[in-house]
């Protein structure tokens, strides 16, 4: 065994930043979108400034982007590098950012935590429980929340039937796979993948599914704004 791979595994977070989020209907991209008085993805990261173990970590956004640099400098989060090479999808994003922290001495065998900003009422506490699901397992893991809804089957506009809701989940972040196994997934399965997850399944590996919390919701619609805002108000007084 050499002497890197001796190393301890470190956890790194990645969070692509590069998307418009024309689906919020707000006049900017969403995640510079006040939500409790805040940026949206400023939320997002004292999430993860919460978990002490992280080593830090990097967000990716559109070559363009000016707005990330000027928000962390008026909300500074240290722990976080901002770099400029987001591409036209999710995918290529986080196949950047992956390279991105190779670069800057991120080894193969590190588990990196890929997050989108627009879930910003993640919790330390669900993130440290995602690590301490996956950080020994052989291919690692994801939050997800157990369907609940009943399911349905569409047929234009129409009831074509009922799913089996026993086996879904709905698929949340982090994400939290090896650099080395995540950075080959990715480059193997494309852009069409929406999630990580998705690039490992494709390589025949079953991610670990860990439960997390209704509330960890990706912002994407207009009136999930009001609900995101409300639930952190109520966190604050608590």
């Amino acid at each position: 065994m050499s002497l890197i791979n001796s190393m301890p595994a470190r956890f790194h977070v990645l969070i692509p930043c590069a998307g418009s989020g024309s689906r919020a209907g707000t006049p900017q991209p969403k995640q510079y979108q006040i939500v409790a008085g805040l940026p949206m993805v400023v939320h997002t990261l004292r999430a993860f400034a919460g978990v002490t173990r992280l080593a830090g970590g990097l967000l990716v956004v559109a070559p363009d982007d000016q707005r990330m640099a000027s928000t962390l400098a008026s909300h500074p989060q240290p722990a976080f590098e901002v770099v400029g090479i987001g591409g036209a999808t999710r995918a290529q994003s986080v196949l950047a950012g992956l390279h991105a922290l190779s670069e800057r001495g991120a080894q193969q065998h590190d588990w990196v935590l890929v997050h989108d900003a627009a879930r910003c009422l993640v919790t330390p506490l669900q993130i440290n429980a995602l690590v301490d699901a996956c950080q020994y397992d052989p291919v690692g893991g994801l939050l997800a929340h157990q369907l609940a809804d009943t399911l349905k089957a569409a047929q234009s506009g129409r009831v074509a039937s009922t799913v089996d809701r026993s086996d879904k989940w709905l698929a949340q972040t982090p994400q939290m796979f090896r650099l080395g196994m995540l950075t080959q997934a990715l480059e193997q399965a494309g852009d069409a993948v929406t999630d990580e997850s998705s690039a490992l399944e494709a390589m025949g590996l079953q991610p670990r599914l860990v439960q997390a919390s209704a509330q960890n919701f990706k912002v994407t619609y207009p009136e999930d704004f009001a609900l995101a805002e409300a639930i952190l108000k109520i966190r604050s007084e608590e």
